[in-house]
């Protein structure tokens, strides 16, 4: 007898917590043959197999996956994975992305090398991801509870088989104290000198390390962090634009607005009317997931 296929799924339409930030969320299991790809995602991409078996193709490489294992999707990485005819898999999920991602995914036992880790002796896996999935929702306080375990979920593969000790260089202590930082005083009147200071280190060291880190120089990086912050507020609350600008570092409102329109290629009014219309559309045309 056939076991009857489902998939249950949660896409968030928050991703403006530059630091971390879940994606998507869900559990299903795959009809025989089920394919996606090839194609790329935008975000980081953990699926943990509890039943049955497939394939992970990426990179020209193709991993047979069973029970227990655990694949890792990159971002902006050309991959597909398909379920098996006779013995098609279920699989729990969770999609993320931020600043804070590339660093805590390199502290775990993955490598580009190495998607793919067993981890069939750990049967929390299963459980924590599903406590990612059951905090779903749009408001604020199901964001917070979704990231929240998502951490938990990441500390426990970092626990299990982690670079922590490794990877945790000078230069990435330096890092996360400049970013504690900004998270702190961002919406105060404060620049890249005063950020350099806080970490004890010079500005041009300061630059090195974001470059390397983030890929992105200090100065970008609180821009970013301020605009999104921003993003957060036009969402959520009924400020006027020169008051979510004063709130995020910004007195000149039509700076702020400027700034604005350059990072996310719209003015303050007109993003949140397009996000708005966005939200409307995806709640009216797919509600079961991101496939």
């Amino acid at each position: 007898m056939t076991e009857t296929t489902f998939k249950y799924s949660f896409k968030s339409p928050i991703r403006e917590n530059l630091s971390l930030a879940v994606y998507n969320t869900g559990y299903q299991r795959c009809e025989a043959g089920y394919c996606w790809g090839p194609a790329l995602r935008d975000h980081y991409l953990i699926h943990y197999v509890v039943s049955g078996k497939g394939k992970y193709s990426v990179e020209g490489k193709e991993f047979e996956i069973s029970a227990g294992e655990i694949f890792l999707v990159y971002p902006s990485t050309i991959i597909s994975y398909t379920a098996d005819k006779k013995d098609p898999w279920e699989y729990y999920w969770v999609g993320f992305n931020g600043t804070e991602a590339k660093r805590l995914i390199g502290m775990t036992a993955f490598e580009r090398e190495r998607p793919v880790i067993d981890y069939s002796a750990n049967s929390d896996l299963k459980r924590l991801l599903f406590n990612i999935y059951s905090s779903r929702g749009a408001e604020t306080k199901n964001e917070a509870l979704m990231l929240g375990r998502l951490y938990i979920f990441l500390a426990r593969l970092i626990e299990l088989g982690g670079k922590d000790q490794i990877e945790d260089t000078l230069g990435k202590r330096y890092l996360k104290q400049a970013i504690q930082f900004i998270s702190h005083n961002y919406s105060n009147n404060i620049d890249v000198e005063e950020i350099a200071a806080s970490a004890g280190i010079s500005r041009s060291h300061l630059y090195r390390i974001f470059m390397s880190e983030l890929g992105m120089a200090p100065s970008d990086y609180l821009t970013q962090y301020r605009v999104n912050k921003a993003c957060t507020l036009l969402h959520e609350s009924k400020f006027t634009v020169t008051e979510v600008a004063s709130s995020v570092g910004y007195e000149d409102a039509l700076y702020f607005s400027r700034v604005f329109k350059r990072i996310k290629g719209a003015s303050p009014t007109k993003y949140l009317h397009e996000e708005k219309v966005k939200t409307e559309e995806d709640n009216g045309i797919d509600q079961s997931g991101y496939f």
